[in-house]
């Protein structure tokens, strides 16, 4: 939660979000109109990106090169791009491909998936787990969950009664966050093994439209957004949690008091038990509108970051103690003319050897009508499975530069 990506009607800006009074432009592109894919590999020179001028088509770049490393083509529209240090998945409405994003080989096909109409799913930024997390039916709530390392199902979670409209790992990829199309109750669940760790009502309002669904790097907080004005984000903490070191309290008595209640109960009683109501909020002067939501660290403060569907980012501070309402301290304007970002240590060094843009520089002989048949270890190519218009990089897709990466904190 560094940086920022939108896609525009003239293409796509990508933004540092390193303080809170400025947002630095750091790269404008205007090469493809109508980007509504953009996806940056965390802070490196590597981006996605899908235009409705050809939406069946992925175009992966090196922007800070401006060299195009590969592109995709596939038999229906990219509703959604998932990355991470070792996996790159594409989402359609019926099917979902993995590529390793070392050199953008397509390493699995998973077929015939429920419909999924948003390219509703998550992957974990934590490549050393890398589970992907989508939508196991298309009338309930169920999560299929795959294991993007070894290329396997890790297991299905019944998550919600109806339909599923949000899905969001943690940062170690320990924790999944889901919400149903009611948007009424929002469930954690542990990863790989899919037992229910928490449960938050949201509100009673019925069939709210869940848009964004994030957690804090930390882990402890969980922000959920949708077509309202309100923001909630809630706390990850177990009243009953009973931890030697920790003094006992009246909170914490009663919270084992519920607990064993709870043994006794109806399941439908003992659920509503242990939902807890929003730790902090947010008011927003809009609603109807899609936005995203995320909670970041920015200059040492936790902040909470809302980007709505007009063009804005608002910025607000949230206290990790008290919670309540939080405060907003800035609004940025991400359509207007952005400052761009000056890295005065790349401008003093001599040029970098051409290794990356070499390696991956695709062969301008390969012919754009090419057919390559898509290895996957299940049988894709067996079954026909074929990506039409594959372009494909000469070379590996050299990303272990330490340039490329930042530094790996868990």
């Amino acid at each position: 939660c560094s940086s920022l990506a939108i896609g525009t009607t003239t293409g796509y800006r990508l933004f540092s979000l390193s303080s809170v009074e400025q947002l630095d432009q750091v790269h404008e592109s205007n090469e493809i109109p109508d980007v509504y894919i953009v996806e940056r590999l965390f802070s490196s020179s590597l981006v996605v990106v899908v235009s409705h001028a050809k939406p069946q088509q992925m175009n992966v770049y090196h922007f800070k090169k401006g060299t195009e490393i590969c592109n995709y083509s596939y038999s229906s529209n990219i509703l959604s791009i998932r990355l991470n240090r070792q996996r790159l998945v594409v989402c359609l409405e019926e099917s979902i491909y993995i590529h390793n994003i070392k050199d953008m080989k397509l390493l699995k096909t998973i077929l015939d998936t429920p419909p999924n109409t948003t390219g509703l799913c998550a992957l974990s930024i934590n490549h050393a787990n890398s589970y992907l997390a989508y939508p196991g039916s298309a009338t309930s709530g169920e999560i299929a969950l795959y294991d993007g390392n070894t290329l396997k199902t890790a297991c299905t979670i019944p998550a919600h009664d109806g339909p599923l409209a949000a899905l969001a790992f943690n940062s170690t990829g320990s924790k999944l966050a889901s919400a149903s199309e009611k948007g009424t109750v929002i469930r954690v669940f542990s990863i790989p093994g899919g037992q229910k760790l928490y449960e938050f009502r949201r509100g009673m309002k019925r069939y709210v439209n869940i848009s964004s669904l994030v957690f804090s790097m930390d882990s402890q907080f969980l922000c959920a957004s949708s077509n309202t004005e309100t923001v909630h984000i809630f706390k990850l903490e177990h009243l009953t949690d009973s931890r030697p070191e920790e003094p006992p309290t009246w909170s914490g008595y009663m919270g084992k008091m519920f607990q064993a209640a709870t043994n006794y109960l109806p399941a439908q009683v003992s659920g509503m038990m242990n939902q807890d109501r929003a730790f902090a909020t947010v008011r927003l002067n809009i609603s109807g509108q899609r936005n995203i939501c995320a909670l970041s660290t920015i200059q040492k403060l936790p902040r909470l970051l809302v980007t709505t569907s007009d063009g804005h980012l608002y910025i607000y501070n949230l206290d990790p103690q008290d919670g309540g309402e939080c405060v907003l301290i800035k609004k940025h304007s991400l359509l207007g003319s952005g400052k761009m970002e000056e890295n005065k240590e790349n401008d003093l060094r001599p040029p970098l050897p051409q290794s990356y843009a070499a390696t991956v520089a695709r062969q301008s002989t390969v012919p754009s009508t090419s057919t390559m048949p898509g290895y996957s270890e299940d049988g894709g190519a067996l079954r026909g499975e074929v990506i039409p218009e594959h372009e494909f990089a000469t070379g590996p897709v050299c990303l272990d530069d330490e340039n490329e990466f930042p530094p790996v904190s868990i």
